[in-house]
């Protein structure tokens, strides 16, 4: 099995963009190159701005937006339940909605762009881990009555023609979602934003930021100085050390993934009626897909523990085994892990900290929409003074309570695991 991860192996050449060299004045410099940060650039350059400039320390990509499961849809790490609860109706409507534009926006920009991202526009399932229907009841009327969102019911019979699993009690289909190869998309997003005029730098890591003179300052590693008159964080998970409460209020935490070898008609038989992509209903979910190349790709499990590939595939195997045990005797090929980050709040933090910075983090492993919702209102409140980022207001950089945050977040993680088990074993037991 390889160190490399399945989408490193398989998304072919990549782009080189030139280092940082020179020193500079530019209109907006923006620090990552993952989604957000691509997103902004983008989002800037086709609303007219010039002088926007993309600095990143790795590749573009190289984080969690080129290490993550490939699901695309609406909504948040908070629940829509929640959302609502805390902000009430018409704010909450407003914030979903981006989310649900952005999920359009995608299909967009694949197509204006051709951007070549393995899409699969077949839907996500979110199927029924317990036997408790009222879970399914309740969430597809909150989704349709309060965010207009009509996900299909799917009864335990209407799943299993879908998925080959006895262990799924029904489920919700979301067809406005999709799932696509998210290092390819990355890669595609940045070519899009070159095209249009954005200077990339990749491998030109940012260690020092100050206010001098009005204008902001950046400086690389290598000792070239950028000028700006707007700056945009988008470091997420792999935080850079510029601002101190930018960087107090997120928790970098791991996430694994594996790819199984090519299955050949084993997919098939596990997935007889879908290509959709899936996640299940229990807090520390399995989300999985089928890949173009008859791979089956799986992700699951929360922590702060950076482990080996070949402990992330022994953990995820187990869990695969639940749902499939007829795929004992697969070969994994790949497993990895990659941080994303978490706010106390599970909100992204999206907004102007100061006058002139801006930040776009905390994506809480729902980041492919809702990095492009907000790239959109960073880049529209920069160039046009759109008003609409305030909706973000209300989440703002809380202490993530670091170190201690890690501790806290794995124990709260530990207790809704066993929740979900006990939960699980009790309906177990009653039905027997």
């Amino acid at each position: 099995m390889t160190q490399q991860n399945y989408y490193q192996a398989s998304a072919g050449p990549a782009e080189s963009y030139p280092a940082a060299s020179a020193h500079g004045e530019v209109e907006v410099a923006i620090v990552g190159g993952g989604y957000a940060g691509l997103a902004t650039a983008l989002g800037l350059a086709e609303r007219g701005v010039h002088g926007v400039c993309l600095l990143e320390a790795e590749q573009l990509g190289f984080g969690a937006s080129g290490r993550n499961g490939g699901f695309v849809f609406a909504g948040f790490s908070l629940s829509e339940a929640e959302l609502l609860r805390q902000l009430g109706v018409d704010h909450a409507r407003r914030l979903y909605a981006a989310t649900q534009r952005a999920v359009a926006l995608v299909r967009q920009r694949i197509q204006r762009y051709q951007i070549d991202c393995d899409l699969v526009d077949q839907g996500v399932i979110w199927a029924n881990w317990f036997r408790d229907p009222e879970l399914l009841r309740s969430r597809q009327a909150l989704l349709a009555n309060a965010f207009a969102s009509h996900w299909q019911r799917l009864s335990v019979d209407e799943l299993h023609q879908r998925i080959a699993s006895a262990r799924y009690h029904g489920g919700l289909f979301e067809a406005d979602a999709l799932h696509l190869h998210p290092l390819k998309w990355a890669r595609g997003l940045g070519r899009a934003a070159a095209a249009q005029g954005v200077a990339i730098h990749e491998q030109s890591p940012v260690n020092r930021l100050q206010k001098v003179a009005g204008r902001w300052q950046l400086g690389t590693q290598s000792g070239t100085l950028i000028r700006a008159r707007q700056v945009v964080l988008c470091c997420g998970g792999y935080l850079a050390g510029l601002h101190p409460r930018i960087d107090r209020s997120v928790l970098p935490v791991a996430t694994y993934v594996m790819a199984t070898e090519p299955l050949g008609n084993q997919l098939e038989a596990c997935f007889p009626g879908t290509r959709a992509a899936v996640y299940d209903s229990r807090f520390a979910f399995d989300y999985y897909r089928p890949l173009l190349d008859t791979r089956l790709l799986w992700g699951g499990r929360i922590s702060v523990l950076d482990r080996s590939a070949a402990a992330v595939a022994r953990l995820l195997r187990g869990d695969m085994m639940q749902v499939f045990p007829q795929l004992a005797d697969v070969k994994i090929d790949f497993a990895w892990s990659g941080l994303m980050s978490y706010a106390r709040h599970e909100m992204p933090q999206v907004g102007q900290i100061e006058p002139g910075l801006w930040c776009a983090q905390a994506f809480g492993g729902h980041g492919l929409a809702t990095t492009l919702a907000a790239g959109e209102v960073i880049a529209a409140a920069i160039a046009e003074h759109d008003p609409a980022i305030q909706d973000y207001a209300a989440f703002g950089l809380p202490w993530a309570g670091k170190p201690f945050g890690y501790a806290a977040a794995q124990l709260s993680y530990s207790w809704m695991q066993w929740r979900d088990r006990f939960k699980d074993f009790r309906e177990s037991r009653l039905a027997r």
